[in-house]
């Protein structure tokens, strides 16, 4: 396989783990706010509101980078995955959409209390609606039910995502960014009682993904082979498991000593490695048993100019997103400007 092919492959790859940690977390956050309960109810919610900040929508830099990449690199997996999932797809992208829009509405709204609750039920019923299709829809890439003669898709636009596996893929992505977004908020907490709220909300989702990733992965004997292959045959797939197990074990143990910061790095490494195992699990196939990366593959020459640009923008972009979550992070302070006396 081409080395240009390879790396594109490992750069979309890396994309959706970066959505996953930092996108995925703010869909956890909509899950929190829905969750919201005790005598610190409002506090949970204006912190995740905080957390969330002015920046949450950058996090999508990593899906829309993905995509071009899929879009640009490898057009016949694109195409065909777009027509094959274009229910999921179109329902998630509308999901995306409400939960954004009521995120802004429901802070700048002023029409009241009612009005406010209103558009936090929006926000948070898309915040679980989404990661459930994102999840499912990933399901369906794993699986062998999209089906294609030629350049067209035949069959398997909705069996492939309503299948059993990739409802289970749905449920244990949804958890899993549940996950995140409890573990980072115990950092983001301001006082100890808002922090022990969500620690133990962490340690509660944590302990429910052992017996969803397990559920996926025995229903992807039927629903998804070439993962389950790829999880439990080839060489990488042991040491896979200890990292994953390394990291969740971590994980547990920091959130029990109350070392959030730690913590939010062990569950980081978690997810990712989640992901990870995913993609690696099906190389080198984009549509299993019809595209590999190879196949689907641009022409050379336009591959080498995907990553040119990828290079020049991480370049560029990287800092810039530094810089804006440094000022305007849940953990920046941005300076106040000063009032104008009126007259």
């Amino acid at each position: 396989m081409p080395i240009e092919t390879t790396l594109l492959g490992f750069a979309v790859a890396g994309t959706f783990v970066l959505y996953a940690l930092l996108g995925g977390a703010d869909f956890g956050g909509g899950v929190w706010d829905l969750l919201a309960r005790g005598p610190r109810k409002a506090e949970q919610r204006a912190l995740i509101a905080h957390a969330i900040g002015p920046v949450w929508e950058v996090n999508h830099v990593w899906l829309i980078v993905g995509l071009v990449l899929l879009f640009s690199g490898f057009p016949r997996a694109f195409a065909a995955l777009s027509v094959a999932l274009h229910v999921p797809l179109t329902l998630l992208v509308l999901g995306i959409v409400f939960r954004g829009t009521a995120f802004t509405f429901r802070a700048y709204d002023t029409r009241g209390d009612a009005v406010e609750r209103r558009w936090g039920v929006v926000f948070s019923v898309a915040s679980v609606v989404a990661p459930l299709l994102l999840g499912m829809s990933v399901g369906a890439v794993a699986s062998d039910a999209i089906r294609m003669q030629g350049h067209a898709v035949v069959s398997g636009f909705f069996a492939s995502w309503l299948s059993p596996f990739a409802l289970s893929v749905g449920v244990l992505t949804l958890g899993l960014f549940a996950f995140l977004a409890a573990v980072y908020l115990t950092h983001e907490a301001r006082t100890p009682e808002l922090a022990e709220d969500f620690r133990r909300r962490a340690l509660v989702t944590g302990g429910l993904l052992f017996p969803l990733a397990l559920a996926a992965l025995l229903l992807s004997r039927e629903g998804a082979p070439r993962v389950w292959t790829g999880l439990l045959q080839t060489p990488f797939a042991l040491a896979l498991h200890v990292g994953t197990a390394v990291a969740a074990v971590a994980a547990f143990a920091l959130l029990w000593t109350r070392r959030f910061r730690a913590a939010r790095v062990a569950a980081a490494t978690q997810g990712g490695l989640i992901v990870l195992g995913w993609a690696v699990s099906q190389a080198p196939y984009l549509v299993y048993p019809h595209l590999t990366l190879q196949s689907a593959a641009a022409q050379p020459g336009v591959q080498r100019l995907l990553l040119v640009a990828l290079g020049v923008g991480l370049v560029t972009v990287v800092p810039s997103l530094v810089l804006l979550f440094r000022v305007f992070g849940p953990r920046g302070q941005v300076p106040q400007a000063p009032e104008v006396p009126r007259t």
